[in-house]
């Protein structure tokens, strides 16, 4: 009786104490306290963070309860202009987006979640951060204006966010790979040994040469992770542009091995005209438990918040879904959308001074404070699907648009739209096949990892008069499979041990079959996360942390985290026919390398 109490009055006098000072309980085994407290501060001190993922296709915005991680409210906004196919050129590989689109979207997806959540969730509203893809730079003026934003470059491409699928760089990343053989430093050591035309300094390196315009008008170049929070907290000089160290680190060649950047002789020998960037590059970089600033009293107004709300510095995309999707060392985390990315975390004592070769870079700190973040992925992987759901809806194009804009027409092309791509699983699944079925390589938009080279092409083999739509399928879904095993076999070549799969993204939610034949083809179970948005929610456990609401980024995962949702095993009765079928996948592939 005493000693609950006792309990009770710690528990009374301790609910004024910060929430995050719960934490610090823990340490001294106070259990008890730091329980009660917990649920006492929780309900008399709600909190909410907005996470915000800015894809390929689309923005949407999450609000969460920093306490429960339960998803209050979710908005989600297509690119219009990007719908559209504007400033793009899919057959040269240029990929762009406009500014416009991505603030059009960040206004209208937070202000629906608001409006969602209501009031009170409103006024308890404590951080934003946010997730872009990358490498996606844009060029600035001098007050941070993207140049697309100015009525001279308002429709150039070129002063637009340069897309990381955009792969309009292949000749300026082959003069970085080049180039860097020469110095006694190996400055690409931490990014896998190889520069891509999908990263920071090699789209820079071909803007300057395509655009001299664009090129005069540019004060610095700028990762859309970085650009975001500077619009956010009302920056007025691109100077105060804080850099994340996710993409200095993996695409940006920062390190701190270095002191930052390499040293200027190594840009000066690679075209002195980029030397204007690298003055204007910051000597600090941040990780995204920080704060960029408050929210600016134009953006509160605009929101329809407070300017106390705090910003996060920004990071990638998958380095945020890794986090969402309660990442956790020598898992591979495998953030599945229209490409993939591989996160892998490894104390930073376990890796030493190991240097692993062929990825997209290991970096201190860029998923998770503290520990090394190891990256790879796919150029293309639900690209690959789409594309083949595109081809077979090609002959929907000769139809009269008159009968197209029926309303049955609408109804007809509306649903094989959203059937197409499940009706294709569920007769793949179906398929039987054997070592000469059809067989693909999923190089549709290059090879990102291992060891990067955009110039490779795909290719589908083994056709014949029998070849139908699903065995091809099935043969693509495979090739993208087969991909992924090849990124877990560097990762153990490199001695760096790989203890299990998490998948997360649209992908994991919604595909047994591809889920299942990642599973076999790589031989380990694959647990699915839970959450549908964990780039978004990756993003507000982020914020959670930038408010102070916890100490470090792993209690927020710990709290917020919504679990796993399923686990596939493998099948290993198609072990044997799959291992035969993987060296073919590897020797047409080196066909391919050396045509």
């Amino acid at each position: 009786m005493i000693k609950n109490n006792l309990l009770a009055s710690s528990c009374l006098i301790l609910t004024c104490l910060p929430v995050a000072g719960v934490w610090s309980l823990t340490k001294n085994n106070q259990w008890p306290i730091a329980y009660c407290l917990w649920h006492k501060a929780k309900k008399m001190n709600p909190n909410y963070c907005i996470g915000v993922d800015f894809g390929t296709d689309s923005v949407r915005a999450l609000i969460v309860d920093a306490h429960s991680g339960e998803e209050i409210a979710a908005a989600v906004h297509p690119y219009p202009r990007w719908r559209d196919g504007l400033y793009c050129n899919p057959i040269r590989n240029q990929f762009r987006q406009h500014p416009k689109d991505y603030i059009e979207g960040l206004e209208q997806t937070i202000k629906a979640c608001l409006k969602q959540a209501g009031s009170v969730v409103r006024a308890n509203i404590r951080a934003i951060s946010v997730d872009t893809t990358g490498s996606t730079p844009v060029a600035v003026d001098a007050s941070g204006t993207p140049l697309a934003l100015l009525p001279d470059f308002a429709d150039n491409p070129n002063a637009m966010f340069v897309l990381w699928k955009d792969h309009t760089a292949v000749e300026e990343a082959a003069a970085i790979n080049a180039l860097a053989k020469k110095f006694n430093i190996d400055y690409l050591k931490y990014v896998g040994g190889i520069y891509s035309s999908e990263w920071f300094w090699a789209k820079l390196l071909h803007l300057l040469k395509a655009d001299e315009k664009v090129y005069t008008a540019c004060y610095t170049w700028v990762e859309h992770c970085d650009w975001i929070p500077f619009l956010l907290t009302g920056g007025q000089r691109a100077d105060q542009i804080k850099r994340g160290i996710c993409t200095a680190g993996h695409k940006g060649l920062w390190s701190d091995t270095f002191g930052g950047l390499p040293p200027d002789d190594f840009f000066d020998a690679l075209d002195p005209r980029l030397m204007k960037v690298v003055k204007t590059y910051p000597k600090s970089v941040y990780t995204a438990d920080q704060s960029a600033g408050n929210l600016s009293e134009a953006w509160a107004d605009r929101l329809g918040l407070s300017s106390r709300v705090l910003v996060g510095i920004g990071a990638m995309d998958a380095h945020m879904g890794a986090v969402g999707g309660q990442i956790e060392p020598y898992f591979l985390s495998k953030v599945m959308g229209t490409s993939t990315c591989d996160m892998l975390i490894v104390p930073p004592d376990e890796l030493g001074h190991q240097v692993v070769k062929g990825i997209c870079g290991q970096v201190d700190g860029s998923i998770i404070p503290g520990m090394i973040g190891l990256e790879a992925g796919q150029s293309a992987f639900g690209d690959v699907y789409a594309w083949f759901k595109q081809l077979l809806l090609w002959p929907l194009q000769l139809v009269s648009p008159s009968v197209l804009d029926s309303t049955l027409g609408e109804q007809v092309f509306s649903s094989l739209q959203d059937r197409l791509l499940d009706e294709l699983n569920r007769h793949a699944a179906g398929l039987s096949f054997d070592e000469s079925s059809e067989l693909a390589i999923d190089w549709l938009n290059g090879r990102r990892t291992p060891d990067a080279n955009q110039q490779l092409k795909g290719l589908i083999s083994g056709l014949n008069l029998g070849s139908n739509a699903p065995g091809i399928y099935r043969s693509l879904v495979e090739s993208t499979c087969f991909g992924a095993r090849k990124i877990v076999e560097r990762f153990q070549d490199e001695r760096i041990p790989v203890k299990g799969l998490i998948g997360v993204g649209g992908i994991a939610q919604k595909s047994p079959f591809i889920m299942q034949m990642l599973a076999d083809i790589l031989k380990m179970p694959l647990k699915v996360h839970r959450s549908e948005q964990t780039c978004a929610l990756g993003a507000a456990m982020f914020a959670a942390t930038v408010a102070g609401i916890y100490p470090a980024v792993e209690k927020a995962m710990e709290a917020m985290g919504p679990g796993f949702d399923r686990t596939y095993y493998p099948n290993t009765s198609y072990a044997e026919l799959y291992e035969k079928r993987y060296q073919r996948y590897n020797q047409l592939g080196a066909c391919i390398e050396k045509a």
